[in-house]
């Protein structure tokens, strides 16, 4: 059975307010339980390790998702310092590929120097490589890879590279991936209704603003599936809040500044920022 049988089949239908896809007959599905993250509770650690909300809890959200196997060959695109590649790693027993074009913002050293030696701590330096390179510049062969992985990255390159990049780095993922292949990307998402008066100018600051970052789950879809891809889940996380808040409160970057990431999400209040998901394979 290939990867993409392995992956969850459930097809949706559009839907004109705040989903792209939703489930047969409108059902949702029961709350996702954290069976392998609960093992890892230091909050402070993770968010220093990983970029974004939801940590090792949406490693494990997208890994289930996607059907993750024991044994494939996984590419983690943008990969930051690696902790959630050394986690797909160690519980789902993959061969992962790290990837990252970036230089880590409070020592200066590449990221994929701290995923390798994340990845000794782990104890899966054998299972795991990282390369500083990112999409849609790479030098693999073509149906490389049975999972590629990618959260709280390729939203990013709609600031750096425009909406072409973002394309681009959507295309080559297609290129990268088997026949029969699960693409998984995870990303914040706004919800599909314009940005609150209020809010605006909190979302408007900074290199990479979330307004700029930030699509729909419904654009974010599109965007996947003319890349190619066929689409098997797409949907809004319910944890969304909670993993936003958790982010505001552990990064090490966020907790020093109250005023910022912090504050937009309380004005927020969950009536614009949010986060989604989407699962695909190659047909």
């Amino acid at each position: 059975m290939g990867a993409a049988e392995e992956a969850k089949t459930i097809e949706g239908s559009q839907k004109k307010k705040n989903r792209a896809v939703s489930f047969i007959g409108g059902m949702m599905p029961d709350r996702f339980k954290y069976v392998k993250s609960k093992k890892y509770s230091d909050y402070d650690t993770i968010y220093a390790q990983c970029s974004g909300p939801g940590g090792l809890q949406l490693t494990e959200f997208m890994a289930e998702k996607m059907g993750v196997k024991q044994g494939a060959k996984l590419l983690d695109i943008g990969c930051n310092r690696g902790y959630q590649t050394c986690f797909l790693a160690k519980e789902y027993g993959v061969f992962a590929i790290g990837i990252d074009p970036w230089d880590d913002r409070m020592q200066g050293n590449p990221m994929v120097e701290h995923l390798q030696k994340n990845a000794k701590e782990w104890g899966v330096e054998e299972k795991v490589l990282g390369i500083k390179l990112g999409v849609p510049d790479t030098p693999f062969a073509t149906e490389s890879f049975d999972y590629i992985y990618s959260t709280t990255a390729l939203e990013m390159i709609r600031v750096s590279q425009g909406i072409e990049g973002y394309q681009k780095g959507l295309k080559e993922i297609y290129r990268l991936l088997k026949k029969g292949g699960v693409f998984g990307v995870g990303e914040p998402m706004h919800l599909d209704t314009v940005i609150p008066a209020d809010l605006e100018p909190y979302v408007s600051k900074g290199d990479y603003p979330w307004k700029d970052c930030f699509r729909s789950l419904r654009e974010t879809t599109r965007y996947v599936e003319e890349a190619g891809f066929k689409i098997v889940e797409a949907d809004y996380v319910k944890d969304a809040h909670q993993w936003w808040m958790d982010f505001a409160r552990y990064d090490p970057f966020s907790k020093k500044d109250p005023g910022g990431d912090l504050k937009t999400l309380e004005v927020d209040a969950g009536r614009w920022v949010s986060f989604g998901y989407i699962v695909s394979t190659k047909k």
